[in-house]
């Protein structure tokens, strides 16, 4: 596992001679000039600069550490802290010695960030209850989706419609923030109800212009800069391919579901469905690197167990990462 390696190099590291200080390691700056021109290498440059960054601030906190800069190794710490999907035993172990460094700091332990919630995104309710409808008692659908090849299932969606009589629509929803940060869509992959407004936030220092060329959902948002934001309606479901026309390195996903029963998976598979009346059920998964979204039909009752769900992982990625037009880019190296 990438993150165990660099916990082993942060342990590990040797200490460097003033003579051949910075000689050896890359530096602090992002991203890694890593030449792009292909879906998988674009893949493992978003992976390797992240794992550096991680490597770098678990480097940089121990040397502070070693020097009595308890400021200085805290705020490394809590940084490494703030990256997602953290392994929990990492998380743990990182959170000790940025709570005490921060103490012999003269902080207080509540400066560190909250630790990282383990349950995953559920549903959006329907905006008012159908008509002609009773109050009753609903259900809780959970379980764990499995599958999604080498990537795992994370980020899979689970969607469920009825079998028996129309699904109502969900209800369009505030604006949820797709941030682009260090050369990132945050979250990598985000579910949102039909009809929602979606806010697209530049966090980085530079310009983006973010679009996408999935019909019927394409879309252009044009050269925005530092601190700037647009947003966009998705008014038709299925999922939506992210991109940036200036950083060929940047891709994501959104799924714009047209039933107000979803959820998102977490790193682990993990859902949760909130609210969902008794009946016939059928139970479709979308996940980014599934040719084709698996469904099945399922009984929701008072009591039911765990639903065990499984996605694909066959998708081949495409030969090139395209242009606003669908054709090639030319390869950028870093920028």
């Amino acid at each position: 596992m990438t993150t165990l390696l660099a916990l082993m190099m942060v342990v590990a590291a040797p200490k460097a001679s003033p003579a051949d200080a910075g000689a050896s390691w890359l530096g602090e700056q992002l991203p890694l000039q890593l030449l792009v021109k292909t879906p998988e290498e674009l893949e493992y440059k978003a992976m390797t600069e992240r794992q550096y960054l991680l490597v770098t601030l678990l480097v940089g906190a121990k040397g502070a550490w070693d020097k009595g800069d308890w400021a200085t190794a805290a705020t490394k710490w809590e940084a490494a802290l703030r990256l997602p999907s953290l392994p929990a035993d990492l998380e743990a172990a990182v959170r000790e010695f940025a709570k005490v460094a921060r103490e012999r700091a003269g902080g207080q332990a509540s400066a560190l960030p909250a630790l990282s919630a383990p349950e995953p995104a559920v549903t959006f309710m329907p905006m008012e209850p159908e008509p002609g409808a009773k109050s009753a008692a609903t259900v809780t659908v959970s379980g764990v989706v499995s599958g999604g090849g080498s990537n795992g299932p994370g980020g899979a969606v689970v969607v469920l419609r009825r079998v028996n009589g129309a699904t109502p629509k969900p209800r369009p929803t505030r604006v949820r923030a797709v941030v682009q940060k260090d050369k990132r869509f945050v979250p990598h992959v985000i579910a949102v109800p039909l009809g929602a407004t979606v806010e697209f936030r530049n966090e980085d220092d530079f310009f983006h212009n973010v679009f996408s060329i999935s019909k019927p959902n394409d879309f252009d948002l044009g050269l925005y800069k530092s601190g700037a934001q647009r947003e966009q309606v998705f008014s038709t479901p299925g999922p939506v391919h992210l991109l940036c026309n200036i950083h060929s390195q940047m891709n994501g996903w959104l799924y714009v579901s047209d039933s107000p029963w979803f959820a998102q998976a977490n790193a682990q598979g993990r859902f949760s469905v909130k609210g969902v009346p008794a009946g016939q059920w059928e139970v479709e998964v979308w996940h980014e690197w599934a040719s084709r979204p698996t469904k099945q039909v399922v009984s929701v009752t008072a009591g039911m167990g765990e639903l065990a769900l499984t996605v694909d992982g066959d998708r081949r990625a495409p030969a090139f990462v395209p242009d606003k037009s669908g054709k090639p880019r030319q390869p950028q190296l870093g920028y």
